[in-house]
């Protein structure tokens, strides 16, 4: 799907999170014509979930010394390489992924046996490190959409 057809869906079905912690928000999909299809849902879903870690990216930055250079990701949703090319863009920062979709619980593991003496020292835990993918921004253009979202955003407060 090239496009979402000017769809926004913001997922405020149980309020919204963080940065924004507003129990009171609702969920919204707005821009629907009669032209909107279920892949234009779909692909504004997924790019909520990119917008909602923008939000995040942004909260952390402010309470940071300076600007974060990248972002790490993990978890279910990283497996899909068009969701992880749209984050590097909309941050307009590398994201990089771990090839293991599950790689906190391995460092929890791997803490767990460095607390109990399996590895010798820091470097030989560090050596357990798995390979990455690293997706570099490739488009300008996506960050402007960030502005549609933050529209979208204030739509969802009950008055």
């Amino acid at each position: 799907m090239p496009d979402k057809g000017g769809v926004y869906f913001v997922p405020a079905l149980g309020g919204l999170g963080a940065p924004h912690w507003s129990s009171q928000a609702r969920g919204l999909i707005t821009g629907l014509t009669e032209a909107s299809t279920r892949a234009h849902i779909l692909r504004a879903t997924l790019e909520a979930i990119a917008y909602q870690i923008r939000d995040v990216f942004e909260a952390m930055e402010l309470d940071s010394p300076g600007p974060l250079g990248e972002l790490w990701v993990d978890g279910g949703a990283t497996r899909n390489e068009w969701l992880m090319q749209f984050q590097a863009d909309l941050l307009q920062r590398p994201v990089i992924r771990s090839l293991s979709p599950e790689v906190s619980a391995i460092g929890a593991a791997h803490l767990a046996g460095f607390a109990l003496g399996w590895w010798p020292d820091e470097d030989a835990l560090a050596s357990l490190e798995r390979p990455r993918q690293r997706y570099e921004p490739r488009s300008n253009a996506v960050p402007e959409l960030y502005g549609h979202w933050k529209q979208a955003l204030k739509r969802t407060a009950l008055h």
